[in-house]
Parts: structure tokens; sequence; C-alpha cells
């Protein structure tokens, strides 16, 4: 007798508790609430093919979109005498991951997030990579709910001291210019792990060069390659 493979049952959704205090962390009331569940809906609840469409991930590529425009539109009026480069400087700042993820901490949105058991258990709720994603999603839930207006209320709000802060330099450009500087040749860098589940994967990465190698890691390869090149500029600065 063959037996019928049983189907996962449909993923816990965000209570009223969770998606009222988001409303609150977001400062607009849903019309369509099932949004603003997807958008707290992390992937690893989500079992088999269909897992991008039912969580936050669909939702995440439309914010990342939005906060693009928005900090771009932002920055065009508050800084008109500066040129495209630092302005795209003090983009990348305010668009990071890192930037990101602050924001996520300091609104409670990782709290508010359906997780499976085993990633709560394995502390997935405060992995900046996590909560960059939380919030990008729930910004576009919030566009796609009400429209630009809002949404550019939340992100001025939200990112105004990312906004206010000194762009820092990009740690990768910053070594590269230092090496090659002094003849060094270019930095390597190289993945020399990548641990935790495939939908919230960690990667350690290792940059070296002038005979010295520091290691870092993050929950994108980028931000890994910038934390390692920032710890070998520094270790080469001291010694130099």
């Amino acid at each position: 007798m063959t037996r019928r493979r049983q189907r996962a049952g449909p993923p816990p959704a965000p209570g009223e508790a969770a998606l009222a205090a988001a409303e609150e962390a977001l400062g607009h009331r849903f019309r369509d609430r099932a949004l603003l569940a997807q958008a707290l809906s992390h992937s690893g609840v989500m079992q088999g093919r269909d897992r991008g469409l039912a969580s936050n991930e669909r939702l995440e590529f439309v914010g990342d979109r939005v906060l693009g425009l928005v900090v771009a539109e932002w920055l065009i009026e508050r800084f008109p005498e500066e040129r495209e480069g630092a302005l795209g400087r003090r983009l990348g700042h305010i668009v990071a991951e890192p930037t990101l993820a602050a924001v996520a901490a300091r609104i409670g949105l990782g709290a508010l997030l359906s997780v499976a058991p085993s990633d709560d258990r394995a502390g997935v709720r405060a992995r900046p990579a996590v909560l960059a994603d939380a919030l990008e999603a729930a910004l576009g839930a919030l566009y796609l709910d009400g429209g630009l207006e809002p949404a550019r209320g939340f992100v001025r709000r939200a990112f105004a001291e990312a906004l206010a802060a000194e762009a820092p330099r990009d740690p990768k450009s910053a070594l590269q210019e230092w090496t090659l500087g002094r003849g060094l040749g270019l930095p390597e860098y190289r993945v020399v792990a990548t641990t935790g589940p495939s939908h919230a994967p960690t990667f350690r990465v290792a940059v070296a060069c002038a005979g010295r190698t520091a290691e870092a890691e993050a929950g994108v390869k980028q931000a890994a390659e910038k934390a390692a090149a920032a710890a070998l500029l520094a270790m080469l600065e001291k010694g130099a």
C-alpha cells in the first residue's frame, strides 16, 4: 500500500499583536494586512518551491527599489552642492546592510517576525542580513499598500540619523588605495567557509596582501569582504 506524503501545513502567521506593533513602527494603518503579514514572514518558515512566493522575499525586492529612490531624492534635496560621487557614497552607506539592520533593530522588527522554531533557536531574528531584508520587505509592503508618500515619510523618520552621519569610506577601496600606493599590489579575497541554513547563510571571507591576512563574517559576502578589508587595513596601518 502506497502511503501519501503529507504536506506541511501553512506557516504560523504573524499574530494580531505583531501586526499592530508593525503598523505602529511603520506609522501606517494597512488596508491590506496580508501584505504586512507577508513582510513579517521569514523565508525559513516556508517549505518547497513556493517559499520565495509566500515569504517576504518578493516584498524585499520591491522595498529595495523604493528605498533607493526615496533616499536618492532625499539626498538631492539635502545636499544640493554635492557631486554624484559624494551622493553615491552617502546612498551606499544608508542602504547598506549594517544601517538597515540597525534601523530594523531600533524599531523592534526582529521580534515581530514569523520564523521557523529551529531558526528562532539559532537566533535568526538578530542576524543583520535577516533584519535588513525584513526592513526592506516592510517598506515594500508599505509602498504597495499606501503608495510613495507613506513610504517616504517612514524612510525620512527612520533614517534621519543615518543621513546626518558622515558616510564612511568604502573599506575595500581604502585598502586598495593603501596597498597600491605602496607598490604592494591588489588585495586578494576568498570565501573561507559558508555556514548556516541555505536561506540565511553566513560567509567567512579572508583577504590577503603584503604577506598579511584578515578574516571576517557576515550574512552577505560583500559585507564580509568589507569587514575583512577594514580589519586588514587597520593591521597594515598599525604595522607601517
